[in-house]
């Protein structure tokens, strides 16, 4: 009890206003940064006790030009050392040392940042290096709670940088962010809309493998591993009858519905859902080599003095640095808990107000995941009833298809959708050119009209 009132007092010493700091070397790479990077806090909440944690990298372009992209992790409670490191950044782990004890960090060459301004943003609190100076706003958060946060966290920021308030301004992210990404966007243009100053230059959003609604997105895992070849007719099909296309939530009184599944959740139990083609990671068989494996270099980086001290992280604010908090995290039929409620079950109707805007979408899904596949994806598009501008089509790189798309349009609003060939649920750790490529060609077709 005294430590916690230690503890207590101590945080309530830590300043509250914004601060950010200048990075020039981390620890784990050799010289000087080739990027600009900036790291900071931004206070948030009604008397700003939650302390919001950012890595922002300069477009390596044109930043004073160059589009602003707000980078919400999924999860949630996944640090942005996730995207930052292992996905989009600028930098990326090496994979050469076994002990992983000395963790060196390299270019990563497909970098967002190669044409973009990244806010990656540590949300919500409780993720990363972010916290909360009273116990109460750190006991307990949300998912509409998060949306505020995401809200005010742009405003501020944009005001303490006001030189990035022209640049056009894109709220990105991925998975569990397609719930909260679509509501922090609407909260930007009523804002705008409402007269609240400063202005904010926003011009639409990107979210790959998105979860919209989560018994659309959810559901679809069953008829995505029908269509990949991981169940059969004679599986698939009673099982389409028996449960009438509903595969989750299903009543308990039915049983030939429940019968039915069995045997198909008994085919799907030791399969990847991040990517359907990898291989599951075996806690007891740690020689085996799986993507999942490499994020403890995170923790080992993350957790050196030297490495919060390039940083410039708040001594004393979080004790031990965990890539994803796991008292947040989101599981299919996980129960809220005393830290956090999932109390957003469905995007959509977000969707379709943004639909009589000015706003540009990109949906980017990965054909290999079955977290949330491509298959639910197109079924809560295709519910937006939007019409259609290009049809499905092969889009390439160097002549070879890496994917497909599709565009819809209404009025002034417009959605790309597209697929990544071979990619699964994070879609750069598996195809980082083309994640990059269908990113930069989507926002430089925005570019010109966002800027004239």
């Amino acid at each position: 009890m005294q430590i916690s009132l230690i503890f207590l007092v101590f945080i309530l010493m830590l300043p509250s206003s914004h601060s950010r700091s200048t990075v020039n070397y981390l620890p784990g790479f050799s010289g000087e940064l080739l990027f600009t990077l900036e790291t900071g806090y931004v206070g948030v909440g009604k008397r700003e006790e939650v302390n919001l944690f950012y890595y922002f990298v300069e477009s390596q372009r044109n930043p004073q030009q160059d589009p602003l992209l707000l980078y919400l992790t999924g999860g949630p409670g996944t640090s942005a050392i996730l995207p930052f490191f292992y996905q989009i950044g600028p930098l990326q782990f090496e994979y050469t040392n076994a002990s992983r004890s000395d963790v060196k960090l390299e270019v990563n060459p497909y970098s967002w940042t190669k044409t973009a301004n990244i806010i990656f943003i540590d949300l919500p609190v409780g993720t990363g290096f972010s916290y909360a100076k009273t116990w109460n706003q750190s006991s307990r958060n949300s998912d509409s709670l998060v949306v505020t946060h995401a809200y005010d966290f742009i405003r501020k920021w944009l005001m303490d940088h006001p030189t990035f308030l022209k640049n056009p301004l894109y709220i990105t992210g991925i998975s569990y962010m397609g719930l909260i990404i679509p509501r922090v966007v609407s909260k930007i243009y009523d804002g705008n809309e409402r007269g609240v100053r400063p202005e904010l230059n926003i011009k639409g959003f990107l979210i790959a493998n998105p979860l919209t609604d989560k018994f659309i997105d959810f559901n679809s895992r069953t008829e995505f591993a029908y269509r990949a070849g991981l169940v059969e007719d004679e599986l698939f099909e009673p099982a389409k009858e028996n449960c009438g296309d509903k595969y989750i939530y299903v009543d308990p009184n039915n049983t030939l519905c429940l019968n039915s599944l069995r045997p198909i959740k008994e085919c799907l139990d030791r399969v990847n859902v991040n990517h359907i083609l990898e291989p599951l990671c075996d806690t007891q068989d740690p020689k085996l080599i799986c993507r999942d494996s490499i994020y403890s270099y995170s923790n080992t980086w993350a957790n050196k003095k030297s490495v919060r001290q390039a940083l410039h992280i708040r001594e004393g604010t979080v004790d031990k640095f965990q890539l994803t908090n796991t008292s947040i995290r989101a599981l299919f039929g996980k129960p809220d808990t005393i830290y956090y409620s999932h109390d957003i079950f469905s995007s959509l109707s977000y969707y379709k107000q943004l639909a009589t805007k000015n706003c540009h979408a990109l949906i980017i899904n990965g054909d290999h995941d079955m977290t949330f596949p491509y298959v639910g994806t197109k079924q809560w598009i295709n519910s937006l009833k939007l019409r259609v501008q290009s049809p499905w089509q092969p889009w390439f790189i160097r002549n070879q298809v890496v994917g497909y798309e599709k565009t819809y349009s209404e009025g002034k609003y417009s959605l790309k959708y597209a697929t990544i060939k071979g990619a699964g649920h994070s879609i750069a750790i598996y195809k980082p050119e083309e994640s990059m490529v269908v990113v930069e060609r989507w926002l430089a077709s925005h570019t010109n009209s966002s800027t004239s």
